[in-house]
């Protein structure tokens, strides 16, 4: 009996096929277009998707070598990208088939000000205010500046609603992406009429509030009958096979790492991708200032979650090297061992705070997630000079990953003066693997770093997902106990003192990035 986890994630698809005790056999992956324009527009296509999630599942399943009819059950994570149906389900393209506005796209940032301005009390389960990131403000964006697009839409649904749509053809919404992206109010089990009508979107609220999930379901549900005729062609699987309600693709990592420590709400989740996403479980909604949420069961049925992370943090780090002289010299010498850029200098980066003494980064390229919920803000570099050399582009490397885990710290200290504490971090994410990674990242925070015993806890989250479609688990607490293990810790280092001043001046860099901005 096996399982298949399906991510979507900003730059590819990827399919993992597990055994029911979280053994993975087999992963293939293949990548996916992104379109990006001015604006902060960044757009995607559905059916190009729908096309990677199906060559990754059958690579996935060649590479295991299991057949077809043992595949007992699939589950789907994906971005919290927004997806454009028309009528019969029919893709509605804003411009050369990009019907998906993606999660990163920050076109609804003027709408978002105005939605927070309201003040409804919908905010007050955001962290008090709303970001471009989430659905709302793009919808009032799509009303405003193409309405008779909007007006022809059918179905708005979250990306992971769509791929399980397109796999069973049930409308069934996650209660994870509509309530921590669409304002769903999964602790009264309602949206709230009223906050649609005052931010303009009123007429999302007829039928039932069918245009956007008439249905909301918990993830994991067994949706419609299984994998319709055509989705099982597609995927090279069998008609029938159960799907379950899917993820988003941060939430996917947070079910397959902090189920190691036996208690969900001891470990943080931070999904260290394109992104950083953060995610603490509590069995109390915890009402933090600039972190989304408190959400009831939107990764652990029963418990509230709160969600923090960065907007950029693999991509701040891919942005800020590629501005150095050296980067293209070392990107071919990373090339020709087959690693990425990132990779290769975490191997060669030795004695950090020899490194990186004097050099501070505020890696805020695409604004502010969380805590401060400011996306305007923007990168600094101090004391940048004037090195052209490997040693000087290590530096920069060394510093921008200092930045992000300062940029974790303040989250958890956020979180912690409202309740919300945590003794680990459960770690997943690309960029999460390496271990110099999870050293500077224990350090920054003086927390240990969890890595967990499967390469691919996102793909065992989604697969998790199938197993209780299927009925192998009675819920995700039992997923997570059988499926799920701790991998190495990495424990703070005792002479980890010299974060403290380069923390302070991180800060204080952040006030002057909120000035520099409004100048």
């Amino acid at each position: 009996m096996y399982l298949i986890g399906i991510d979507v994630g900003t730059g590819s698809a990827r399919a993992g096929v597990f055994d029911a005790r979280g053994t993975l056999l087999g992963t293939a992956a293949q990548e996916i277009a992104l379109w990006k324009g001015p604006g902060n527009r960044v757009e995607q296509s559905s059916d190009e998707i729908w096309q990677a999630v199906c060559a990754a599942v059958r690579g996935a399943v060649a590479q295991a070598g299991v057949s077809a009819r043992d595949i007992k059950g699939l589950g789907f994570d994906a971005t919290c990208s927004l997806v454009l149906l028309g009528a019969g389900g029919v893709p509605l393209p804003l411009e050369d088939g990009r019907n998906i506005i993606v999660w990163m796209d920050h076109r609804a940032t003027e709408q978002a000000e105005r939605i927070n301005a309201i003040g409804h009390p919908v905010l007050d389960y955001v962290g008090g205010h709303i970001s471009p990131e989430m659905q709302t403000p793009k919808l009032l964006w799509l009303k405003e500046n193409v309405p008779h697009h909007y007006t022809a839409v059918r179905q708005f649904m979250d990306l992971t609603d769509f791929l399980t749509w397109r796999a069973t053809g049930d409308c069934a919404r996650s209660i994870c992406t509509v309530t921590c992206k669409w304002t769903y109010l999964a602790h009264e089990a309602r949206w709230d009429a009223g906050y649609f009508e005052r931010i303009g979107l009123g007429e999302l609220c007829d039928d039932d509030f069918d245009r956007i999930g008439a249905r909301v379901v918990p993830a994991g549900t067994a949706l419609g009958a299984g994998l319709t005729a055509q989705a099982a062609a597609d995927l090279g699987l069998v008609e029938g096979t159960p799907v379950g309600a899917g993820l988003i693709d941060a939430h996917a990592g947070g079910l397959g790492t902090v189920g190691t420590a036996g208690d969900p709400a001891q470990d943080m989740a931070y999904v260290f991708g394109t992104s950083s996403c953060t995610m603490t479980t509590t069995r109390d909604p915890a009402f933090v200032p600039g972190v989304w949420g408190p959400y009831q069961s939107a990764m652990v049925p029963g418990m509230w979650l709160n969600e923090g992370g960065q907007s950029a943090a693999g991509a701040a780090v891919d942005q800020l090297i590629d501005h150095h002289p050296f980067a293209t010299e070392a990107r071919a010498l990373a090339q020709a061992e087959g690693k990425s850029l990132p990779a290769w200098l975490a191997d060669r980066l030795g004695d950090l705070p020899s490194l990186v003494r004097g050099l501070h980064v505020l890696p805020e390229v695409l604004g502010n997630r969380a805590p401060h919920a400011d996306p305007h803000r923007r990168a600094v570099i101090v004391g940048l000079g004037m090195g052209r050399d490997l040693e000087s582009l290590k530096a920069l490397y060394g510093a921008t990953l200092c930045g992000l885990g300062y940029g974790l710290r303040q989250i958890i200290e956020a979180q912690a003066r409202e309740g919300a504490t945590v003794a680990r971090i459960a770690i997943s994410g690309g960029a999460g693997r390496h271990p110099v990674v999870r050293q500077i990242l224990a350090d920054t925070t003086g927390l240990p770093v969890v890595a967990p015993k499967t390469a691919e806890p996102v793909l065992l989250g989604s697969a998790m997902l199938g197993a209780l479609a299927a009925g192998v688990y009675a819920d995700a607490t039992q997923a997570m106990a059988a499926m799920s293990r701790a991998g190495d810790v990495t424990q703070p280092d005792a002479d980890r003192g010299w974060h403290g001043p380069r923390f302070a001046l991180f800060e204080e860099m952040q006030r002057l990035a909120t000035r520099a901005v409004q100048a």
